[in-house]
C-alpha cells in the first residue's frame, strides 16, 4: 500500500485506466476503417476543418489548402485525391505512434461518431470506477491527462460499462498543454489546477511522463498493467498494479 496526500489527481488513460489492448485492438482500427468513409461525409464540417488544418499546421505548412493535393472541380467527393491523401497520411502517422494533436483531434472526431453509434463502448480496469469514485467523495479533484484529444478523453469517459464518468473529472488536457514527456506541461497544469505542484499526484504507466512530472514538483507513482512495456529499474519510481492499493487523504 502506498500512501499520499493530496488535493488533486491527475490520471493518464492508456496502460492507467485502460488496458493498452483496448486502444491498439479496437480503438485504433475503428479510425483506420472509417477515416475514408468519415472525411468524405463531413470533411465540410467546422471541427473536421479544424483537425485538418492543425494536420497541416503539425506537418509544416500553414493551412490544409497549401498542403493537400489540389482538386479537380468536376470529381465527387468519393474520389477526391485529398480523401486519399489524408487517409494514408492519417495511417502513416497511426504507424508511428504519432502524438501530434492534429491527429488526435482528428482521431476523436471520428471516435465520437463510434460511441454515439453504440459501435464503441470504452474499457476501464475494474479498481479504476471504485478509487474515482472514492477519490470524488473526499473532495480530490481529479483530472486527465492523455495525448488523445480532450473530445476523445470526454467521449470514453462518457460511454463506459458503468455509465458516463464525466461527472468525476473536473479538468481534461491534451497535447495542446504540451507534450507530455517536458516538465513545463506539467507546470502548466498545476497553474491552471490552481494548487502547488507537490500537492497533485500523476499516475501514468510511462516513465518518461513520470519523470517530467516529478521534474516540475508533482508526485508521481507508475502504473503496472497487463500488457504495458515494464519500466526500467534505474527510474526508481514507486510502484502499483491497482488503485486498490493507493491510500489517498485529502490535503487541508
Amino acid at each position: 500500500m502506498i500512501e499520499a496526500t493530496v488535493k488533486a489527481v491527475l490520471l493518464d488513460i492508456e496502460g492507467t485506466t485502460s488496458s493498452i489492448a483496448f486502444v491498439y485492438d479496437i480503438m485504433f482500427p475503428y479510425v483506420r476503417r472509417n477515416v475514408r468513409g468519415f472525411l468524405e461525409r463531413h470533411e465540410q464540417r467546422l471541427d473536421v476543418k479544424a483537425a485538418i488544418d492543425r494536420m497541416a499546421s503539425d506537418a509544416g505548412f500553414a493551412d490544409a489548402s497549401a498542403w493537400r493535393p489540389p482538386q479537380d472541380p468536376g470529381s465527387s467527393s468519393s474520389d477526391r485525391p485529398g480523401n486519399d491523401f489524408l487517409t494514408d497520411h492519417v495511417n502513416s502517422l497511426m504507424d508511428s505512434d504519432s502524438k501530434s494533436t492534429g491527429l488526435k483531434a482528428l482521431q476523436g472526431l471520428i471516435w465520437q461518431a463510434g460511441f454515439e453509434s453504440g459501435e464503441l463502448k470504452s474499457h476501464l480496469f475494474t479498481d479504476v470506477v471504485p478509487a474515482i469514485e472514492n477519490w470524488h467523495r473526499q473532495g480530490i479533484v481529479i483530472g486527465i491527462y492523455s495525448s488523445g484529444s480532450i473530445v476523445a478523453q470526454k467521449l470514453f469517459f462518457g460511454h463506459t460499462p458503468q455509465g458516463d464518468l464525466n461527472r468525476y473529472l473536473v479538468r481534461n488536457y491534451d497535447t495542446t498543454v504540451g507534450p507530455k514527456r517536458e516538465s513545463a506541461s506539467y507546470q502548466r497544469i498545476a497553474v491552471d489546477f490552481g494548487f502547488h505542484p507537490g500537492e497533485i499526484l500523476f499516475l501514468s504507466d510511462t516513465s518518461a511522463e513520470l519523470r517530467a512530472a516529478k521534474a516540475a514538483g508533482i508526485q508521481a507513482i507508475a502504473v503496472v498493467r497487463p500488457g504495458n512495456t515494464p519500466l526500467s529499474e534505474n527510474d526508481h519510481l514507486a510502484q502499483i498494479e491497482s488503485f486498490e492499493l493507493l491510500k489517498l487523504e485529502l490535503s487541508i
